[in-house]
């Protein structure tokens, strides 16, 4: 495990906006392997020294604003969710959420999605996201005992498609030089999924 331990000393909040902005930067540029220590610290002015002194590498300072940034998304989820009441609506507004977070945070989007090896990154304990994962699968799981959701997907499941859309759909759109809004296609995508996952007896 190599994240940031929570009751670890933490540079203070300019220095993190510094490291902040050159990281997201940084990492959404260049190929994984390419980006050093060094590198952040040459860009962000901050010697190595007081970087080592607060991350032990590259994996472990790269996480902890990756982590950071994801927290501002399942933020944005519980505030968007506030007064909605029809499952359907739930997940239709989840997966809006998610498409607009990394269409305005592309740079974000880029490291998650495509500059992070997904082996070295499930190695870090920020890899499961437990806030934003039980977002979901709380609305997952009350459409299935509500019998909104088909009871024989198992709830996980569900997500992985959710998530492996968004994945798939953000990768696409950076390749085609970001043509069109990535969550202006929301709606469409949206009801190919329900369409699969809702109950057909209800």
């Amino acid at each position: 495990m190599n994240s940031v331990s929570k009751d670890s000393i933490q540079p203070d909040s300019a220095i993190q906006k510094t490291l902040e902005k050159v990281v997201l930067e940084t990492f959404s540029a260049k190929a994984y392997h390419e980006v050093n220590m060094r590198d952040i610290s040459s860009k962000s002015g901050i010697s190595l020294g007081t970087l080592y002194k607060y991350y032990k590498s590259k994996e472990e300072l790269l996480f902890y604003f990756v982590d950071k940034e994801l927290s501002k998304l399942s933020e944005r989820l519980i505030d968007h969710l506030q007064g909605i009441e029809e499952i359907k609506e739930k997940l239709r507004k989840v997966f809006w959420v998610a498409l607009d977070f990394y269409e305005r945070n592309s740079e974000l989007g880029k490291i998650v999605f495509i500059t992070i090896p997904e082996k070295t990154w499930m190695l870090d304990k920020t890899y499961r996201q437990k806030k934003l994962t039980d977002i979901w699968i709380g609305v997952l799981r009350e459409g299935q005992e509500n019998g909104y959701l088909n009871p024989n997907i198992r709830a996980g499941l569900v997500l992985d498609l959710f998530w492996g859309l968004i994945m798939r759909s953000f990768r696409m759109w950076v390749y085609r030089e970001k043509k069109e809004g990535l969550a202006s296609q929301s709606n469409i995508l949206f009801d190919i999924i329900w369409n699969g996952i809702s109950n057909p007896e209800r």
